[in-house]
């Protein structure tokens, strides 16, 4: 049986990832700075982003240079793809920092530092869902409404840290579950090491994750609690070297462009994004009711409208902390979520520019959708007939979103009804067209802004995502053939 949850984890992963990378999604201010950040240091071995800055506002200004205003983590990540991607586009004759390269560049590494680790953590999610009773089917529908029927799936076709730290809240809420089972004093270690690298990458790479990530170095220690002062002390050891790596990352780089330990949205030009200077600490002041009723329910940016499914996940968190084994896990994912909702709902900037979906609390998604995987489990069949119906309709406005812009605009109070359905229904697809060039680099031209793989191969309007469909077709035909030899329950 565990070998063919391992099968169907595979499939599971292979499909989403391959719908994640199905759609590139172009330039924008929040993508933009951060290539430029990764072309420095690759091409410009600097950190300043001098030679690229004017294709963002997104931009720290500091002793007469520009830098990224980004936490660096993703960047981090994707350097080794980058490299990966220009060798292997002068083996195919490419100038990788000619226009064509850097697109195919951009691409690469959207692919394999945002894509992969979000996919990886649907994966992930599945043995949980597994682990928290949720059965195959509920597990599989919780990784399918996580990665296609939720904001995650355009956060993962972008350039952009969201979807990279949700993944790394979910490796360090898995490993720190992995403490309770016990072992060796090595797995011990290596398990809690695994939390402090994840959870603190997280922060690395997007600053307001530090409080998820203590939650979760609290739960990994919870978890060793009851087997006494060793398995504690060496939980709370690999925690803290993992974090410790982290911290030194991440001080070191803002030391090295900056000269200090400031985070570096400190550093925007007077003009610029004013009110982070001038509305409490950064931008940030406290939970706003009507705020946090509109990340919920509004149509602009509701998690609820984009994603009714997810109504259920508080649902399967509550029997998730009913079982008191699991109580602790349970009331950690529940309170990342709770802080995350919180966060967004205190900034003043809360819509996020353009996004779809709260942009700004969308890290917590992840770890909602554990509850899915449980709710399934606990639903008699006429529930879960409404739930996967939910679930299709959740994935529909998604697909509608990634097929069309998934940078929906601030001022439209309601853009997937006034923009993303009927672009959709009349066939026009990647709308997008900035690009990630620097301003020379793109010219005037479209053909470097958003497209998907079917357009590629000629395929225009709806009918490009025929080659998705096939995709899903095929993944769905190793599920039935799974499901047909008794493999999968």
């Amino acid at each position: 049986m565990l070998s063919s949850h391992r099968k169907l984890a595979f499939l599971l992963g292979v499909v989403t990832f391959l719908s994640f990378i199905y759609f590139y999604e172009g330039g924008g201010w929040n993508q933009n700075s951060r290539f430029d950040l990764l072309r420095a240091i690759v091409e410009r071995h600097t950190l300043q982003i001098d030679a690229y800055h004017e294709n963002t506002q997104d931009k720290a200004h500091f002793n007469g240079h520009y830098y990224s205003d980004k936490a660096p983590g993703l960047v981090f990540l994707a350097v080794p793809f980058a490299l990966g991607a220009r060798t292997a586009l002068r083996v195919l004759g490419i100038d990788p920092e000619s226009a064509r390269g850097e697109t195919a560049v951009s691409y690469v590494v959207s692919a394999g530092a945002v894509a992969l680790p979000a996919a990886l953590a649907g994966v992930c999610l599945f043995f949980l869902g597994l682990r928290f009773g949720g059965g195959s089917g509920g597990s599989a529908f919780a990784v399918l409404v996580m990665c296609l029927g939720t904001p995650m799936w355009a956060y993962a076709g972008l350039f952009w840290a969201h979807a990279l730290v949700g993944a790394c809240l979910v490796f360090a809420f898995a490993a720190a579950l992995k403490v309770r089972d016990g072992g060796s004093a090595r797995e011990d270690f290596l398990w809690a090491l695994a939390v402090g690298l994840s959870a603190g990458w997280a922060t690395v790479t997007e600053y307001p994750a530090a409080p998820a990530s203590a939650m979760l170095a609290f739960l990994a220690l919870s978890q060793a609690w009851p087997r006494g002062t060793g398995a504690r002390w060496r939980v709370f050891a690999g925690v803290g070297v993992g974090a410790g790596i982290c911290v030194i990352v991440l001080l070191s780089y803002l030391h090295a462009a900056f000269g200090s330990f400031r985070p570096s949205y400190s550093y925007y030009d007077p003009q610029s994004f004013a009110f982070m200077q001038q509305r409490g600490y950064m931008g940030l002041t406290y939970p706003h009711p009507d705020r946090l009723l509109k990340l919920l329910f509004g149509c602009s940016r509701g998690l609820l409208f984009a994603s009714p499914v997810l109504v259920a996940a508080p649902f399967g968190l509550w029997w998730l902390w009913k079982e008191k084994i699991y109580s602790a896990a349970a009331l950690v994912a529940a309170g990342i979520a709770a802080y995350y909702f919180l966060f967004n709902a205190s900034f003043y900037w809360w819509k996020a520019g353009l996004s779809f979906g709260p942009r700004y609390a969308s890290g917590c998604i992840p770890l909602l959708c554990v509850g899915l995987a449980v709710a399934w489990g606990r639903a008699t069949p006429a529930w879960r007939w409404v739930l996967g119906a939910l679930g299709l309709g959740s994935v529909f406005v998604a697909l509608m979103v990634v097929s069309t812009t998934s940078q929906l605009s601030m001022q439209d109070s309601c853009p997937l009804l006034h923009s993303v359905f009927p672009a959709f229904w009349s066939g026009q697809v990647a709308l997008n067209h900035e690009s990630m060039l620097t301003v020379a680099e793109a010219g005037s031209s479209a053909s470097r802004g958003a497209f998907n793989l079917g357009q590629l191969v000629g395929l225009r309007g709806v009918a490009s995502l025929i080659p998705l469909f096939v995709i899903w077709g095929v993944g769905a035909a190793g599920w039935w053939r799974m499901q047909r030899s008794g493999a999968v329950r």
